[in-house]
């Protein structure tokens, strides 16, 4: 996997208070592209971040029914990946690529 096709899997970090808690049991949040399975996701973070990968659980957050100006509309569905680290690895999410 080329670097550009992990970009293409891994879209950004995730920082809620639920993912910040997360951090400490050594698992990170992303939003994920929504075809991407696990595999593919666990391969994308490996070669980005360079750190090993003990599991990867996902998630399909179903997109809301909103109104806008009497219209109705549909937000996409997102998908987003919880990754569990192998003791003695972190990613630091604040500082980028």
């Amino acid at each position: 996997m080329n670097k550009l096709a992990a970009y293409d899997i891994i879209r950004n970090p995730v920082v809620t208070e639920k993912s910040t808690m997360a951090s400490e049991a050594n698992q990170v949040v992303f939003d994920v592209a929504i075809d991407a399975n696990k595999t593919e996701i666990k391969a994308a973070v490996e070669q980005l971040f360079s750190v090993k990968v003990k599991a990867v659980n996902t998630l399909v957050r179903k997109g809301k029914v909103k109104r806008f100006r009497g219209r109705l509309g549909t937000r996409n569905d997102v998908k987003k990946a919880v990754v569990t680290l192998v003791d003695g690895q972190s990613i630091d999410i604040s500082t980028g690529l």
